[in-house]
């Protein structure tokens, strides 16, 4: 017998839960993409989404998911042959890095670990040893879904400054754009990538690329740029059909107007609010559950933890827990991934979970997950400490 025949609850971080109000506004007919109201409403989502970005900046639209919005980025800034600083804090981090330096850049990668932030002295020191300049960038990620790290941007910012160095900061903002507080302009990001289909509650399929003046002064030199990806024909363009390089994403933007429209009525400052509070009830009960047993969170410092995934560290039984929990219960947690390559990266990501709490998410949803893990942990034979779900309701009456 199972239990979880109602509703399911996905419950890993991206894609995540979709907004019935965004599914029916995708839900229509196509529409002309050469005139009317369609082609009228682009220029309200472009300022929109700059409004969530807390950027003055451009922002190009690309029909992308992440991966492709990381080489968009990449593509307009450097030239064959560029060295680049990447700060790794997880899995996406290397992989960005890695696709960077397929395109013939040389890259200094500065890895932190699997349960650690980037420390901005160690990113001052690195852009001093670089005397003459030759990094033209800086990569990181703001929150790295792998290890749920959540990287102290400004703090970067101040690093790259402390150096005196002239390297753009570039930062993947896919898991965090939407849920984290996260201000482009305020905190001197040059470059910032996101994706459709986390916070902002939209199907994949949309990448974005913002970027400042200082990152589009580099586009002048940038040979790696190709046709499509050239973020310079997407920005204020001459005529509709080159917003997109070719025909629209129609549907997707009729989600995502959707999407925006929820996020401006709420207000991001109570989006971020609602996405920490969210957090703190996680946080909360695996510091109970861990008092008994296995179960931890990946990040010990609360303040270097993601508002939109936790990753947990459970044991060998991790796998059992979400099986259980999916098959039984209705919920489907996120699997474990390993933070970086080799097999001993492998082995630890089976000994993970994480739960997405990212976008359309509310206190009911986040503990009924949190019920059933404590339930799986139950029934699979994972031991844990008491109190957790209570701690948890604690948390979410305390944040309200």
């Amino acid at each position: 017998m199972s239990l979880g025949n109602g509703r399911h609850y996905l419950a890993i971080p991206g894609p995540s839960v979709m907004p019935d109000r965004v599914l029916a506004a995708m839900h229509r007919a196509a529409p002309n993409i050469y005139a009317g109201g369609f082609v009228e409403t682009v220029p309200g989502i472009v300022a929109d989404l700059k409004a969530v970005a807390r950027s003055t900046g451009e922002v190009a639209i690309y029909i992308a998911n992440g991966h492709g919005a990381w080489e968009a980025a990449a593509c307009n800034v450097f030239a064959r042959g560029d060295r680049a600083l990447a700060l790794v804090t997880g899995r996406f981090g290397a992989g960005w890095a890695e696709m960077v330096r397929a395109l013939g850049v040389r890259v200094d990668m500065v890895d932190f670990g699997p349960r650690a932030p980037v420390d901005p002295a160690r990113v001052t020191e690195a852009l001093l040893a670089d005397t003459g300049h030759e990094i033209r960038a800086v990569l990181c990620v703001q929150t790295d879904t792998s290890t749920s790290v959540r990287n102290d941007i400004a703090a970067i910012r101040a690093a790259i400054d402390a150096a005196g160095h002239p390297a753009l900061l570039m930062v993947d903002c896919m898991a965090s754009l939407g849920c984290d507080r996260f201000e482009m302009d305020a905190w001197g990001v040059d470059v910032m990538v996101a994706g459709c289909q986390k916070g902002l509650m939209t199907p994949p399929g949309l990448g974005f690329v913002f970027f400042n003046a200082r990152a589009d002064a580099a586009r002048e030199r940038a040979d790696c740029v190709t046709h499509y990806w050239d973020w310079r024909p997407r920005v204020s363009p001459p005529m509709f059909y080159r917003y997109f390089d070719g025909t629209a994403p129609t549907h997707h933007l009729f989600g995502l107007r959707a999407a925006l429209d929820m996020i401006a009525e709420e207000g991001i400052e109570a989006v971020w609010a609602r996405h920490a509070a969210l957090s703190r009830a996680i946080w909360a009960a695996a510091e109970a559950w861990g008092q008994g047993g296995p179960v931890a969170l990946n990040i010990a410092d609360p303040a270097f933890r993601s508002h939109s995934v936790t990753t947990f560290r459970a044991g060998p039984v991790a796998v059992a827990l979400r099986d259980w929990a999916e098959r039984t219960a209705g919920v489907t947690l996120g699997l474990g991934l390993a933070p970086g390559p080799g097999a001993e990266s492998e082995a630890v990501a089976g000994q993970l979970f994480r739960i997405g709490h990212m976008g359309h998410v509310n206190a009911q949803m986040v503990l009924g997950a949190l019920g059933a893990v404590e339930a799986g942990m139950r029934a699979v034979g994972i031991p844990f400490g008491a109190g957790g779900l209570s701690a948890a309701a604690e948390a979410v009456a305390a944040g309200a």
